[in-house]
């Protein structure tokens, strides 16, 4: 409830009192939305999805900056809370153990996750793994890593923690209230019907676990989950654990090598498996909490255990551990729980129903971090935390199928505990979306990898024979995987004479109607308001002045603009604020991209086309719609290569054509196609900043040496406001060379300044023309060209100096000329 003379508190229907509905509605009643009310169609406390049977494990680690940020509060809240006398979280600390030279290696490059993210662990011995976990035979285990951290969450009780706390605070739990429709009109959410009643709401929270989809096809939203279910096994009392009286003491463990986890249950241990064959649920035929008692399972989350699918796991165990070998099992579930394609959350406001937010494929790890980002969005209008790899719009249409979602989320679980290179791209389903120049590629010998879909070549074997005379030091078997020396031979070409990149992927806008300028020069930071044809390099900023997205505008007519932008996110945010008359839409599947880059760009485009290219009449950051042999084409005079050339954009019907027709007109000049590996390498040369990978919302553009994108002379824009109050920046993205030729790392890894972590890699590549890896990353701020820092990679300190930048051709001579 509101007090006296205050705003009203909006009305929010939370579906579903697992960890995340009991924690969402907590850090909203916290925040002053006390007007909550929780639906569950199941008894509480425990109502029966995942939260009910889940096992509590808390690894705080990932790859993910974001997840383990998520886990790290997590963690912190329920530390703090207690329910029926006992302790939300039991700090027992985590282990996980390599049995294998490359799982070791694994957990030394978590290890620097860990340290980059502000984790304590360290990794640890065989001697020191047995020391912590006695069951052990320490004569398979070559290491570990302990976090002592991490622990056990108490789900259900976590839950009813939060849920008293809400309650005290004015929110309301409605269990065996069964969800049966969304009410909405004009776009907006209004309410949720239930089989006791309707319940009116200004915002409706989907927190359903894998009953996601359910609710989502009720709103007639999407919800990119596939529910899985996975086995999880309690043995019979132990004679090695007998007389233990506390739940657990010992860390939780991890046997990734054979996708297994123990934990202790006082006397007996719980043991999970990933090591089974996915066993996918359809989330629309799970059984109701009173449908699944009669069918004998304890709840609608636990499904019947299939010992057939257990048994190699057992004897993984039972080798693992000597005294498991006269043990038993006691019972067992397959538990079900939700996977999405990129094994992320999927969170965020519907725009096709506004009002109508996902809290969705949330771990217990993760609950409370997940909740907290939800109800900062819904307040405050962003969370303090980057989500951008969570964000509900950053599936691609064609990665929304049914189909897509079954496959990729079912692989998901296979992965679960894989080692997993940072360039390994999916196996299936591939090829998905491919560009009109992929029959050219494949007769080149192109490597494929994937991103988005898409197809994307990173090298050309047709191209190893350029790879004779340069000279590379040799890689380590890590960053060797999906790598090759033809990356260098093709950043050559680009510097000596010119190459091709198919750059059809970038995301492609058109933002039209009389009132498009205006409405872009008010969402982003630069000055749009110049002449047709020209390109401006602009940022998309958020209230806060965070970088949502950075932008390549090109002004083709005076209401007709393109737009490089990057992510699905990009479309959503400015759909949702274009006003009536401006149309934007995505053009990117019905078009096409080559960037022809090098000294000899002009001598190949040039006698193509009856435009004349040269720099005085086509300067820098100019567009011109002309022709490229019979080809119709938008020229965008950039380089995202350092070197002088043009972005050419046609329809993908003669996209083919335009291909054969650079490639044809090259051959004399030594042309060459060449992929992602070579562009990435010569981008860092560059200093061009990835958005997402360098730089997101929690960042700024001065901070992220962007700031000149920024015009404060110019009218209004979203975040000048927050621009104008910002303090100098404690940090910065600070480029940094590597001191060995040899060395070579690939981005995440912590970095240490005076022996102390104090920042993290975000882009890394070896730079060919360098003859140094390029390492760009964030440390604070006062770090001067010269200062010497240690990049961890794999354990080893690495050392590193902090550059000036560019730093490759500072004064830009190769671009524009």
């Amino acid at each position: 409830m509101s007090a006296p003379g205050s705003r009203p508190s909006p009305r929010v229907v939370v579906i579903g009192a697992g960890i995340v509905g009991c924690s969402l509605a907590d850090e909203l009643t916290a925040r002053g939305w006390n007007d909550v009310t929780v639906l569950e169609q199941g008894p509480l406390p425990a109502p029966g999805g995942s939260t009910s049977h889940a096992p509590g494990l808390v690894f705080r680690t990932s790859p993910s900056k974001t997840l383990t940020a998520f886990a790290q509060y997590t963690v912190e809240k329920f530390t703090s809370l207690e329910s029926d006398g006992l302790p939300c979280f039991q700090p027992v600390g985590g282990l996980e153990l390599a049995t294998t030279p490359e799982r070791l290696a694994d957990l030394h490059r978590r290890a620097g996750y860990a340290a980059a993210w502000g984790v304590r662990g360290e990794i640890v011995d065989a001697a020191r793994c047995q020391e912590l976990w006695p069951l052990l035979d320490a004569s398979v285990v070559l290491g570990g890593f302990h976090t002592p951290g991490d622990g056990l969450a108490r789900a259900l009780h976590a839950s009813r923690a939060q849920l008293d706390r809400a309650t005290a605070r004015g929110a309301r739990f409605l269990d065996r209230h069964t969800v049966t429709d969304i009410e909405r009109r004009d776009g907006r959410v209004t309410g949720v019907v239930t089989d006791r009643g309707v319940f009116p709401a200004d915002h409706v929270v989907s927190a359903a676990g894998f009953w996601g989809p359910v609710v989502g096809r009720m709103a007639g939203v999407d919800v990119p989950l596939q529910p899985l279910a996975h086995q999880y096994a309690r043995t019979g009392p132990l004679p090695d654990l007998s007389g233990a009286t506390a739940e657990a003491s010992k860390p939780i463990l991890r046997f990734q090598d054979r996708d297994l986890y123990f934990r202790e249950h006082t006397d007996r241990l719980g043991i999970g498996s990933y090591a089974h064959r996915p066993l996918p649920v359809d989330p629309f035929a799970v059984p109701a909490y009173d449908e699944a008692r009669d069918r004998n399972m304890e709840m609608p989350s636990s499904y019947p255990f299939t010992p057939d699918d257990w048994a190699p796991s057992w004897e993984d165990c039972r080798r693992l551990m000597p005294a498991l070998r006269e043990a038993e099992i006691e019972s067992g579930f397959n538990g079900v729980f939700s996977f999405t394609p990129d094994g992320m959350p999927v969170l965020g406001e519907s725009r096709a129903l506004r009002g109508f937010w996902l809290a969705e494929a949330v771990w217990v790890t993760h609950s409370a971090g997940v909740a907290k980002a939800v109800a900062e969005w819904m307040v405050n209008g962003r969370p303090t935390l980057d989500v951008h790899e969570c964000d509900l719009t950053r599936f691609e249409e064609a990665q929304r199928s049914p189909a897509y979602i079954r496959e990729r989320g079912s692989q998901q679980f296979v992965e679960v505990y894989d080692v997993l290179h940072p360039l390994q791209p999916m196996e299936r389903p591939r090829p998905l979306r491919v560009s009109p120049f992929h029959s050219r590629q494949e007769r080149l010998g192109a490597y494929f990898l994937e991103g988005g879909g898409w197809e994307r070549p990173h090298w050309y074997e047709a191209n190893a024979e350029l790879v004779e005379g340069i000279t590379l030091p040799d890689r380590d078997a890590w960053s060797a995987r999906h790598w090759s020396p033809i990356a260098a031979a093709e950043a050559r070409a680009t510097r000596e004479k010119v190459a091709l990149y198919d750059m059809t992927p970038l995301r492609r806008l058109e933002v039209t109607g009389p009132a498009a300028l205006d409405f872009l020069d008010r969402m982003t930071t630069n000055n749009l308001r110049k002449k047709p044809g020209a390109v401006t390099y602009t940022l998309l900023l958020d209230d806060t002045g965070g970088i949502r997205s950075d932008l390549t505008v090109a002004r083709l007519a005076p209401d007709r603009f393109q737009v490089g932008a990057n992510s699905p996110a990009d479309l959503d945010h400015l759909l949702r604020h274009a006003p009536d008359g401006v149309h934007v839409r995505d053009i990117t599947s019905g078009t096409c991209c080559v960037g022809v880059w090098g000294p000899l760009a002009r001598d190949l485009v040039q006698p193509l086309t009856p435009d004349d290219f040269s720099h005085e009449a086509f300067g820098y950051f100019r567009a011109r719609e002309t022709y490229v042999g019979h080809v119709p084409v938008t020229a965008l005079r950039l380089s995202y290569v350092g070197e002088l050339g043009w972005e050419l954009y046609t329809t993908a019907d003669l996209g083919l054509r335009l291909w054969d027709t650079l490639w044809e007109a090259g051959r004399e000049l030594g042309v060459v196609a060449a992929g992602r590996s070579a562009f990435n390498s010569l981008r860092l040369e560059k200093g061009y900043r990835a958005w997402g990978t360098d730089m997101t919302d929690e960042h700024g553009p001065y901070e992220a040496g962007v700031g000149f994108a920024v015009r404060m002379d110019k009218a209004d824009f979203v975040g000048r406001a927050a621009l104008e109050r910002a303090g100098e920046p404690a940090r910065r993205l600070t480029p940094l060379l590597l001191d060995d030729p040899a060395a070579v790392v690939l981005g995440k890894e912590p970095v240490h300044v005076d022996g102390t972590p104090a920042g993290y890699v975000t882009s890394a590549a070896y730079g060919y023309t360098l003859g140094r890896c390029v390492a760009y990353a964030w440390l604070p701020a006062g770090l001067t060209a010269g200062t010497g820092v240690h990049v961890e990679y794999f354990g080893e300190k690495v050392p590193a100096t902090v550059a000036d930048e560019p730093l490759f051709d500072p004064k830009m001579t190769r671009i524009r000329r």
